[in-house]
């Protein structure tokens, strides 16, 4: 098993990644999972080049990513965070909705949050999402501090895939049979 590459993403963003990961899945016949566009709303277009000039958000986007991993359904969100400190508010009330929502349909649902500063990126089960953020809401801490983070949830590269976020994701299923 692969550990990120020292060099960095070199230019590269998380969205990018997963979505190269994402196409790997598909092609081994492993999972199928799509980026969610966000819907905007054009105001202007530029007539000569018919490109959206200036545009709105039309309504709250819920995730980044939905799909479905041998007959699991999932869904997940990519933040990416620049110190050891996960501003709260970076995780809205709507998407805690969302994936709450989610899981209650019998769903997986999760975070990505890739650490630049550090190169890393872990797994963020919901479980722990929504402890945070009622947390953050309730008067306690705003912020989700790296130390809080179970490192176990790390997700490395393996064989071309560079965010191999499924072990991960088996982890977290097998934790929650131990608990049911």
């Amino acid at each position: 098993m692969g550990t990120w590459n020292t060099r960095g993403l070199r230019g590269s963003t998380l969205e990018e990644l997963i979505n190269f990961t994402n196409e790997k899945y598909r092609e081994h016949g492993i999972a199928l999972v799509q980026k969610i566009p966000t819907p905007i709303k054009p105001v202007e277009i530029d007539k000569e080049s018919r490109h959206i000039t200036m545009a709105y958000f039309e309504q709250k986007s819920t995730v980044d990513y939905i799909g479905v991993v041998q007959g699991v359904p999932i869904c997940f969100d990519a933040k990416e965070c620049n110190t050891n400190t996960f501003p709260m508010q970076n995780i809205h009330e709507h998407q805690v909705n969302f994936m709450r929502e989610f899981e209650e349909q019998n769903g997986i649902s999760f975070i990505i949050i890739y650490y630049t500063n550090r190169n890393e990126a872990y797994y963020l089960p919901y479980a722990l999402i929504e402890q945070f953020f009622d947390r953050s809401k309730n008067g306690g801490r705003k912020s989700l501090l790296f130390e809080e983070i179970d490192t176990s949830y790390k997700i490395s590269t393996h064989k071309g895939v560079p965010l191999h976020y499924l072990e991960a994701l088996s982890r977290d299923l097998e934790s929650r049979e131990n608990v049911g």
